[in-house]
């Protein structure tokens, strides 16, 4: 697919205003607020996956409401010291894994702490953990993108981005953990939730966010047909006199508006060929984020690939950077 969005030189520039409601900040509050007030300090258990070099621990945490969530915590074999940890947030419809995979972050000296998808993991990796949510069964189409989208009370992505800065919460109180020194990563829909979990939370150390979802709906919804956001395309296309409704729910968990908040150094990705996540909606992001440190990397011939396998290094120099005592 050729270039399909704005030129480089206006994607640089680009700082679109995007609808924020009035009680953002306020809705965010109250809900962070009560999801926390529900917790329960996190649960780890050794699982045993055949791997000498790596230990894994099966995670389970508070999220939203106080509903418990899955994930992974691995670190170095036999540490004892407080370790900086990345907190890493995987693509739409997949999740956690399984313990023996993905540890790459506890081998390069990390406490690795992975977040399940509540009520992914149909296609990709495996997930754990359902969406036990009243609103959960809602959704008009297939995946998560409309589920409860009639208001932001009930949208799924109130739920999943509570988790997302919940788990941060939880990654603190690890032992393995220096609670000062946490990054947040990931790819697609998991950038997004990084870029959530920036916003949402305090202290943060450093984010990387890749090809990140969830950003800039309105223009998104216009440029693109790729999935995850034709779901809301089919839906609107079905349900035509919600598109103001819909825009309004949208509008509490628009990236541009998280990323406006947070106050962490950050590198971002975007490939040029992208119609899963447009460069626009990524620059868009980019341009709002809180922090004055921040990078970009384009890559012009890739598509929601982006960096791929190269771009891991990137990430791994970052936190060193970021991280290193």
């Amino acid at each position: 697919m050729p270039h399909f969005d704005l030129p480089l030189e206006r994607l640089r520039e680009y700082r679109p205003q995007v609808r924020r409601p009035d009680d953002f900040d306020e809705f965010w509050r109250l809900t962070l607020g009560e999801s926390r007030a529900a917790a329960r300090p996190p649960a780890v258990e050794r699982e045993e996956t055949g791997l000498k070099l790596v230990e894994s621990y099966d995670l389970t945490f508070s999220g939203y409401a106080g509903q418990r969530i899955k994930g992974w915590v691995h670190v170095p074999a036999g540490v004892t010291a407080p370790l900086p940890v990345v907190v890493e947030f995987h693509g739409y419809s997949g999740g956690r894994m399984l313990g023996w995979q993905n540890h790459t972050y506890a081998e390069a000296g990390y406490a690795h702490v992975v977040m399940d998808s509540r009520g992914q993991g149909w296609r990709g990796a495996v997930a754990d953990t359902p969406d036990a949510d009243p609103g959960a069964g809602m959704g008009t189409v297939p995946g998560v993108m409309t589920r409860g989208i009639r208001s932001a009370q009930s949208y799924y992505y109130r739920r999943m981005m509570t988790d997302a800065a919940l788990i941060v919460d939880a990654a603190r109180q690890l032992p393995w953990a220096d609670p000062s020194r946490v990054a947040l990563t990931g790819i697609s829909q998991g950038g997004g939730l990084a870029i959530a979990a920036a916003g949402l939370s305090e202290g943060i150390a450093a984010v990387a966010t890749d090809v990140p979802f969830l950003c800039h709906f309105e223009r998104a919804l216009r440029i693109t047909d790729n999935d995850p956001y034709s779901e809301i395309v089919t839906y609107l296309a079905k349900y035509r006199d919600r598109v103001e409704e819909t825009m309004h729910t949208l509008s509490y968990f628009d990236g541009v508006s998280l990323a406006a908040r947070a106050n962490a150094p950050a590198i971002f990705s975007t490939a040029l060929r992208d119609q899963t996540c447009p460069p626009s909606t990524v620059f868009a992001a980019f341009n709002a984020w809180g922090h004055p440190e921040k990078d970009m990397t384009v890559y012009p011939f890739n598509a929601h690939e982006g960096g791929g396998e190269h771009r891991m290094l990137d990430r791994l120099r970052f936190f060193e950077e970021r991280l290193g005592e």
